[in-house]
C-alpha cells in the first residue's frame, strides 16, 4: 500500500522486500528537499529492520530521476541552503550504503545529475534499454561534485572523467560496460528481471548477506593486509551462525537448505 506521503514516495512490502517508488513523475522525479527528506525518514528505520531482505528503488513516469530540482535551487540563493541540500543528498545516498541488505535501483528512464547519483549509489541497478544516464550539471556551470562520488566508485577513471566534464548521456549498454549498473533489458522485461535478482537474494541466508554487504563496503576502503585480517574475522565470525551448519548439513545431504533467518 502507498504510505502517508503518497505525494512523494510511494511504498510496498511484500514479505520481506520493499520497495520505494519516487512519485514527482511531472517533475521527472526531482529530488527536491521534500522529496530527498522523505527518502531520509523512510530508509532511516530500516537499519534496524531486522526481517528486511532487500530494497528496491523504483520510479513512475517517465523518468528515473532527472537529479536536484533546479528551479528550487534557483529560487534558494543562499550558500548555507545549498550547504544543506547536499548533505542531505550525501546523507541519502550513505544511508543507502548503510543499509544492511541489498538495494536494487530499477531504472526505467533517464538518470541525470544526482539521479545518477542515485542509481550509482545503490548496490546494483538493472536498466530498461531506453534509459540514460548523464551526470549533466556542467551544462549549466555546476561541476556534478557529489554525483562525481559515487560514479568514481562504480566506473573506471576516465569513463567517469568524460561524463563528468561532457554532461553528455550515455545509453544503457554503455552503462553496462562502464559497470555503472548490472544487466540492460527491454522494458517489457524490466519487472521480471528485478524479480529475478530479488529471488536470488532473498533465498540466500539473511544473515549470511547481512554479513557480506557491511564486509564488502568496508575492505573497500582498506589496505591489502588490513582487508584479509578483517574478510578473516568476519569469516569466522560468520561461521558461527546456525544458517551456515545447516548450508554446509544441507550440501553434504544433497538437499535444499532451510534457513533460520
Amino acid at each position: 500500500m502507498p504510505n502517508a506521503d503518497q505525494a512523494l514516495i510511494l511504498t510496498r512490502r511484500e514479505e520481506d522486500v520493499i520497495t520505494i517508488s519516487l512519485n514527482r513523475a511531472h517533475q521527472f522525479n526531482a529530488l527536491s528537499e521534500a522529496l530527498l527528506q522523505a527518502l531520509i525518514d523512510y530508509l532511516a528505520p530500516l537499519q534496524e529492520d531486522t526481517t528486511l531482505r532487500c530494497v528496491v528503488i523504483e520510479a513512475q513516469g517517465r523518468a528515473f530521476c532527472a537529479g536536484h530540482d533546479l528551479k528550487e535551487m534557483r529560487s534558494k540563493p543562499d550558500l548555507t541552503y545549498y550547504r544543506e541540500l547536499f548533505t542531505h543528498c550525501g546523507q541519502l545516498m550513505q544511508l543507502i550504503r548503510a543499509l544492511p541488505v541489498p538495494v536494487i535501483a530499477k531504472v526505467q528512464g533517464i538518470a541525470t545529475a544526482a539521479g545518477c547519483q542515485l542509481v550509482a549509489a545503490c548496490d546494483l541497478a538493472i536498466s530498461a534499454d531506453t534509459a540514460k544516464f548523464a551526470v549533466s550539471g556542467i551544462n549549466v556551470g555546476l561541476f556534478c561534485s557529489t554525483p562525481a562520488v559515487p560514479l568514481s566508485r562504480n566506473v573506471p577513471t576516465k569513463q567517469a572523467f568524460e561524463m563528468l566534464f561532457t554532461g553528455r548521456f550515455i545509453d544503457a549498454h554503455s552503462a553496462q560496460r562502464w559497470g555503472l549498473i548490472n544487466d540492460v533489458v527491454t522494458p517489457a522485461e524490466l519487472d521480471a528481471r528485478v524479480q529475478s535478482l530479488v529471488n536470488d537474494i532473498v533465498a540466500k541466508s539473511n544473515a549470511a548477506v547481512r554479513y557480506g554487504k557491511r564486509m564488502f563496503y568496508q575492505q573497500l576502503e582498506m589496505p591489502l593486509a588490513e582487508a584479509y585480517a578483517y574478510a578473516s574475522e568476519v569469516m569466522a565470525q560468520n561461521m558461527m551462525e546456525d544458517d551456515v551448519a545447516e548450508g554446509i548439513d544441507a550440501f553434504i545431504q544433497k538437499r535444499a537448505p532451510v534457513w533460520s533467518s
